[in-house]
């Protein structure tokens, strides 16, 4: 008897730390991945798409605004996905430094979460 609620007491144990620490673990990751359009991703428009995207300078399609990025997600993630030498790859050639997995993933995540401003 003492045997037994000893077992049982300790897997109690097992499944309330188990439960625990996965709980904790999503709230940290749904946390840490929450995504908006004017805390990471203009940034990352302004740093990456400057000044050919962003009138008045930028002579191509503008993309300096929450609708217009919302818009061209779908297209700008596929782009700045592309092989380097590939002709739609963006940015455009030597112009800025291609994204980072990270910052790809940032823009992917926003797409994903629909799109918050």
């Amino acid at each position: 008897m003492k045997k037994a609620l000893t077992i049982l007491v300790c897997i109690g144990c097992i499944v309330i730390l188990q439960n625990c620490g996965s709980s904790k673990k999503a709230s940290k990751t749904a946390t840490a991945m929450a995504v908006s359009f004017d805390k990471d991703v203009m940034p990352i428009m302004q740093s990456r798409c400057t000044p050919c995207h962003f009138p008045p300078d930028g002579r191509k399609k503008a993309l300096n605004t929450y609708d217009a990025v919302k818009a061209n997600i779908a297209d700008i993630i596929a782009r700045v996905k592309l092989p380097q030498t590939d002709n739609g790859f963006m940015p455009w050639k030597n112009k800025k430094p291609a994204l980072s997995d990270s910052l790809i993933n940032v823009l992917v995540e926003w797409q994903k979460q629909n799109m918050p401003q």
